[in-house]
């Protein structure tokens, strides 16, 4: 009787897997690489928590300000998703020095971090001299090539370095001067010479406002302490000024608008934050966006051993045009069709 209980019940088990093997089969090529990948992803994910692992990054960011600002709560918003409690934060801020982004990443290195996010490239910069070996995921860095002096640029950097671009299409940009301010004759370009990625900017956009016709003057700062002076002489030589995604123009806007508005003079800039706090117009990217995709590229790194070296750089693709209206009335500039106002 046992005999056929035991026959009976293995019947029962080949029955069993025979119907499992032909769901499987209905499976359509499509939806299981779609499925492999994201339990490949869940699965490194899973495992760590299982094992117990806590990954430890941290985080330089160079300067307090909205933009760069998102970008970290975008990134951290991606991994403790990716790892919940199992992800910890090491979070530091160099108040817009450079010195200070070499101690923070040499103390993340003693330290012996799973990962360095680098938010702003004097933070990346830091980050690379200080390691070849620790991953670093960077984020609202304008070029990589320039930030790291890479010379034969093709999309990766070869190195222990990936993250996100905070680019937003120069030539774009150039045009919104003519379109908004179509009388301008001489427009200055203001920013921070010590900020290798302004440089980089501010030489495409003369390159293209000189095209279009128009005379076109650099006016640099070394620092903070420099900004008014040379705001104030920008505004006196100049019909409009154009201002990069640049961090030391964003750490003082409210000096440059205050400038800029008693001289009737208007400011295109590069991104949405410095855009509100003393420009007209701006094409805008969402920072929280590129900070996220960039926790996204740490998580991968992290739970399924992605080479840094071999990730291409990744880029904003939502663009808006954007502008202050309560400005543009003020300046009696008419604001064409096309463009969305920023929330003041």
């Amino acid at each position: 009787m046992k005999m056929k209980k035991t026959a009976a019940l293995l019947m029962a088990a080949v029955l069993m897997l025979s119907m499992t093997a032909c769901t499987t089969q209905k499976e359509t090529p499509a939806d299981a690489s779609s499925a492999n990948t994201e339990a490949q992803t869940a699965a490194g994910t899973e495992a760590a928590q299982d094992e117990g692992k806590v990954y430890t990054v941290g985080i330089c960011q160079l300067v307090q300000h909205e933009a760069l600002d998102a970008a970290t709560q975008g990134f951290k918003d991606a991994l403790t998703e990716a790892f919940g409690e199992n992800v910890v934060f090491d979070e530091q801020n160099a108040s817009n020095d450079s010195a200070t982004c070499a101690t923070i990443v040499n103390q993340f290195v003693a330290s012996k971090v799973d990962l360095i996010m680098a938010n702003a490239t004097p933070a990346l910069q830091a980050a690379v001299a200080s390691t070849a070996d620790i991953p670093i995921v960077a984020t609202s860095i304008t070029d990589y090539a320039t930030a790291l002096d890479i010379s034969d640029w093709t999309g990766t950097t070869g190195i222990n370095v990936t993250g996100t671009a905070d680019l937003a299409p120069l030539a774009e940009q150039a045009a919104m001067v003519k379109e908004l301010v179509p009388e301008a004759k001489t427009v200055g370009i203001l920013y921070c010479s010590a900020e290798p990625n302004s440089k980089y900017q501010a030489g495409v956009v003369s390159e293209e406002l000189t095209a279009m016709g128009m005379q076109v003057k650099d006016y640099t700062f070394a620092d903070s302490n420099d900004v008014m002076q040379v705001t104030q002489t920008a505004v006196e030589g100049c019909d409009v000024l154009y201002v990069p995604t640049d961090n030391t123009v964003a750490s003082n806007t409210e000096i440059i608008n205050g400038v800029a508005e008693d001289a009737g003079i208007p400011i295109i800039a590069g991104e949405e934050g410095i855009c509100k706090g003393c420009g007209i117009a701006t094409l805008s990217i969402d920072y929280y966006s590129i900070g996220y995709r960039a926790g996204e590229m740490a998580a991968d790194i992290l739970a399924n051993g992605a080479d840094p070296a071999t990730m291409e750089i990744d880029f904003a693709t939502e663009l808006t045009k954007k502008v202050m209206t309560s400005r543009c009335e003020t300046l009696g500039i008419t604001v064409p069709e096309g463009y969305e106002a920023i929330a003041e």
